[in-house]
């Protein structure tokens, strides 16, 4: 099955809940508005169905390979990049200046959920290339910036995060690659990073590698860790490639998923140090590193959905042409397509409602950092900017966390079949694995959520947000039909259990007064990922209720009433299948947390 681009639903999303005529007031968005969208999304629509969606099972069978140092990728993969290049799709949101488009985030969002439905393995490159880009829009020199950016923005170049080491996962504190400044100003870079996504491959003619290592005698910890470009061929002061760096790719993983993407071991500085370029300051690096990560994580949760999507897509083309039983009311006189069926229609929609959702609050966040880094207002962008923040650990652990059920319910709905390779189901739930691990765990996603998202600001931003949703509920009730009302209901006992769980979080890692009994940080932290999901059903549902409100407002005004009545519908869905979960993880997080610490370690 081929995939479609769900252009309209897109565009539905971009209108009217991220309201892109707001976005297209922004300084520098002026030309941003709905039929700029529209004729981006229906463009990449063209290039990710005829030119990444064919290459995406060929990249399952024929993953990219290494051998003596070299990857060479997929057969078809380079040919496809260098299109993705000259069409000007890695510069869509970037600087003009720099020569990219510079279109808001609002519309980029909705075209990588496009290449990651078409093609993830391939996507990860240019998602990578962002993160580095945009790190050095935010700390590269003037120097730096002149001889990388133009290449990194256009896609002559493409661009890595080297984070992880052997003894360093998540924990960059462990960081041992190691920084000795030059007389140049150059330092010279040692040490082995894994897990580097495209980290060595054949679609280009260099890679910047953005890399964290300790500049000699810095201090321990991640106060001392600082980032460094570090090009795998150096660069000639006249912009051409120069002498191959001392940077090597020694192995690339074999993984269950995303196999067409390079994973790599680069070792740095085996032949007396790989050159290196700060950026910014020394022992900043982290600061500057979470640009990048804070970027991908948005990008990560739009991978989320954008698997899902094509597992829904596959899951409902199949649906409609297996013949299998008789309906079992009677409808039909033999056998017919198992979309007859009522449960397959239920896992059906519980694809499609989850998608809906998630793709919904993506674009919405991204329509508040489009505000939170261009409106002219400081108070608006600090309003949005903290809105955005909060949405990032959802959108990325909720948007993936549901990818893999969502992808689980695409074999399923296959049946037998969906079991065997040769069908195509099973990539997508292969593939949707990485992304409740990379770029951060579920569990990473829920301690920021826990610390630096709500108990931070004694949950100001979370309570902020409830009271949004607390109006649409009120426009719900105000609207009178039944759907809405049945909505509004979910909705309302959705947010109480948000914020009951949120004076919950604040409560338990508040600074106890002296002599009171002290917080209770552990269990706080053990109820944080169902805290997470707690917080991204919500949203999800949240935004599909607006939805429900638009759709009704359109078809009264008799507008494509058959596509507004299936978003009333997908709403309704959601609400009673997915809303009504939120009290039992309120109830998982109040009352259960404690169990998950009562235990005794050697009881294990």
């Amino acid at each position: 099955m081929s995939y479609v681009a769900p252009v309209k639903d897109m565009l539905f999303t971009i209108e009217h809940l991220a309201n892109i005529a707001q976005v297209a007031q922004l300084p520098g968005f002026g030309d941003a508005g709905l039929d700029t969208a529209q004729a981006v999304l229906e463009e990449a629509a063209k290039f990710n169905e005829g030119v990444l969606a064919p290459l995406n099972w060929e990249g399952d069978k024929y993953p990219s390979s290494w051998h003596d140092g070299k990857v060479t990728a997929t057969p078809g993969f380079k040919e496809a990049h260098r299109q993705f290049a000259e069409a000007g799709w890695q510069g869509l949101q970037h600087p003009v200046d720099f020569g990219g488009q510079g279109l808001p985030k609002t519309i980029g969002a909705a075209v990588g959920e496009m290449q990651n439905s078409a093609n993830m393995s391939f996507a990860l490159c240019p998602l990578l290339s962002d993160g580095a880009i945009e790190a050095l829009l935010t700390a590269g020199s003037a120097e730096l910036n002149a001889i990388y950016l133009e290449k990194l923005v256009s896609g002559e170049w493409t661009g890595t995060m080297n984070l992880t080491e052997p003894q360093a996962g998540s924990d960059l504190a462990m960081v041992r690659s190691r920084a000795e400044p030059q007389p140049d100003g150059s330092y010279k870079i040692s040490g082995t990073k894994i897990f580097i996504t495209w980290g060595e491959h054949d679609l280009t003619d260099n890679i910047v590698h953005l890399v964290l290592a300790r500049v000699t005698g810095a201090p321990e910890g991640v106060k001392g860790i600082s980032l460094f470009v570090v090009p795998k061929f150096l660069v000639n002061k006249d912009g051409s490639l120069g002498a191959r760096n001392d940077v090597h790719c020694v192995s690339i993983e074999h993984k269950m998923g995303i196999k067409a993407s390079p994973t790599a071991v680069l070792q740095f500085g085996d032949k007396g140090g790989a050159v290196g370029y700060l950026v910014g300051q020394e022992n900043r690096g982290l600061e500057y590193m979470f640009i990048m990560m804070n970027a991908a994580r948005f990008g990560v949760g739009v991978q989320g959905i954008a698997i899902a999507e094509r597992a829904y897509q596959k899951a409902v083309t199949f649906a409609k042409e297996r013949v299998q039983s008789r309906p079992v009311d009677g409808s039909l006189p033999g056998s017919a397509p198992i979309i007859h069926h009522p449960d397959v229609k239920r896992m059906l929609m519980t694809m499609r409602a989850t998608v809906q959702g998630c793709r919904s609050m993506a674009l919405v966040a991204a329509a508040a950092y489009d505000c939170a880094h261009h409106h002219a207002d400081p108070e608006t962008r600090k309003q949005n900017q903290a809105f955005y923040e909060f949405m990032v650990p959802l959108i990325k652990g909720y948007s993936t966390e549901m990818s893999l059920e969502v992808t689980s319910l695409g074999v399923q709905v296959h049946g037998g079949m969906g079991f065997i390779e040769e069908t195509g189901a099973a990539q997508y739930y292969r593939d949707a694995k990485i992304l409740t691990i990379y770029e951060g765990t579920t569990a990473i996603q829920a301690n920021d959520l826990v610390g630096r998202k709500t108990a931070r600001d004694g949950g100001q931003t979370a309570k902020a947000i409830a009271g949004q949703v607390e109006r649409t509920e009120a426009e719900l009730v105000a609207n009178g039909s039944a759907d809405a009302v049945a909505v509004a209901k979910r909705l309302k006992a959705a947010r109480e259990a948000f914020l009951q769980v949120v004076d919950f979080v604040v409560g338990g890692l508040a600074k106890a007064p002296e002599g009171a009994a002290k917080a209770s940080p552990n269990a706080v932290f053990a109820g944080s990922v169902p805290y997470l999901m707690l917080a991204g059903n919500l949203m999800a549902g949240w935004q599909l209720a607006r939805a429900l409100l638009v759709a009704q407002a359109q078809i009264a005004a008799g507008n494509d009433v058959a596509f507004m009545q299936a978003k009333i519908i997908t709403a309704r869905f959601y609400a009673d299948h997915m809303l009504t979960k939120v009290p039992g993880l309120r109830d998982a997080v109040l009352e259960g947390s404690q169990s998950v610490t009562a235990l005794a370690l050697d009881a294990f």
